[in-house]
């Protein structure tokens, strides 16, 4: 069986005459100008940053950098990243060594991941995808020249595996073949060669729930709602809530909740910003929440206003609060209670929506940073 050291042996042995190959070393005017002419069409217009994956002796690399982009090439063989670092000297691209499947680039980040003839060899290649799709920012691509070379024992991808391999990631597939074009590869050939420039989706924007969370304050007591028929933590109590509608702002969705829930009339004066809290649910789900405090006999007397969704209200002792209470909503008045203003609560799968003494605790309180001047 072949290992990663048998690999970089074999390449570094093959380094030296690599470039013999007219596709490789482009030492031909006419096979270097097919492959420029086919390069500048699957790279940006504009320069760009572009990571060569398994780069052997940096010829692509080499017509990127002319063109004007920003260049990092890797390679697993030593010998062919000090070929590819001779090849390239004075263009300011960089040569590293390492994994084509995971190189050696820590957090940064291209518009283009460029790749010949290496995937076909990799272990897994759907997972490397994932991750050479993972390098790219939005709106960067991949590009792949790879082909199915080879009759009596033929080795490689065809277009059709790639594409298969490709689909889960999403985006828009671009298949060109290659095999006609003779000027290529310095020869006519008969086997299938391609690229394919891949473009994936840009990623989703973080978009979170906001909802508001009202802490009726009556002495050393707050209001609770037990809820019910929700089909949503139903039998637990927590504080009148709801979630702000579009447009609204956590204030006036405060002020509205109040209202629609349990009849009061609160004025904006009348509420204080208790805590902030970002909230993930077991699921998975995630929400910020902002607790608000106001005073019992402003806006009136609360009253059941939502029978079909609350079965009753009551007068909790803030240093004695139920057990039986949303996990959510408990960590939110604990923290209050114990002077918090931030608050991290993020459930884990299998964790209970209901608050459990016994269990693990998820709140984390998160420090507030000092005014400068103020000492405080």
């Amino acid at each position: 069986m072949s290992t990663e050291t048998d690999d970089r042996d074999f390449w570094d042995a093959e380094a030296e005459r690599f470039d013999d190959e007219p596709d490789h070393g482009l030492r031909d005017p006419r096979v270097r100008d097919a492959w420029a002419i086919r390069l500048r069409s699957w790279l940006p217009d504009t320069p760009s940053d572009v990571l060569d994956l398994g780069c052997g002796t940096g010829s692509l690399a080499l017509l990127a950098a002319e063109s004007g982009h920003r260049v990092t090439a890797v390679d697993s063989s030593t010998k062919m990243a000090a070929r590819a670092r001779e090849k390239l000297t004075g263009t300011g691209a960089r040569v590293l060594v390492g994994d084509a499947a995971r190189p050696p680039v820590g957090a940064d980040r291209f518009d283009v991941v460029l790749v010949r003839h290496v995937l076909w060899m990799l272990p897994d290649p759907a997972a490397v995808l994932r991750h050479w799709a993972a390098l790219l920012r939005p709106g960067g691509r991949l590009v792949l020249v790879e082909g199915r070379w080879g009759a009596i024992s033929p080795v490689g991808i065809t277009a059709a595996a790639l594409a298969d391999l490709a689909a889960p990631l999403g985006g828009r597939l671009l298949v060109e073949q290659l095999g006609h074009d003779a000027a290529l590869w310095g020869r006519e050939v008969d086997d299938e060669r391609y690229a394919a420039v891949l473009t994936p989706p840009a990623p989703t924007r973080h978009r979170e729930i906001v909802d508001v969370h009202l802490l009726l304050l009556r002495d050393d007591e707050v209001l609770l709602a037990r809820r019910s028929g929700t089909g949503y933590a139903d039998g637990l109590l927590h504080a009148p809530s709801g979630h702000l509608e579009d447009g609204e702002d956590v204030r006036s969705g405060m002020i509205r909740e109040a209202r629609e829930e349990i009849g009061i009339e609160l004025s904006p004066d009348e509420l204080s910003v208790a805590l902030v809290m970002q909230h993930r649910a077991p699921n998975g789900a995630a929400r910020i929440g902002w607790f608000f405090t106001a005073r019992h006999g402003s806006g009136g007397e609360p009253v059941n206003r939502e029978p079909d969704k609350c079965s009753e209200l009551g007068w909790y002792r803030l240093d004695a609060l139920p057990d039986d209470m949303v996990a959510y909503c408990r960590a939110g008045i604990d923290a209050y209670r114990d002077g918090e203003s931030f608050l991290l609560h993020l459930h884990r799968d299998g964790d209970p929506i209901a608050y459990d003494p016994a269990g693990p605790g998820r709140a984390v309180p998160l420090s507030r940073s000092a005014v400068p001047g103020s000492g405080t």
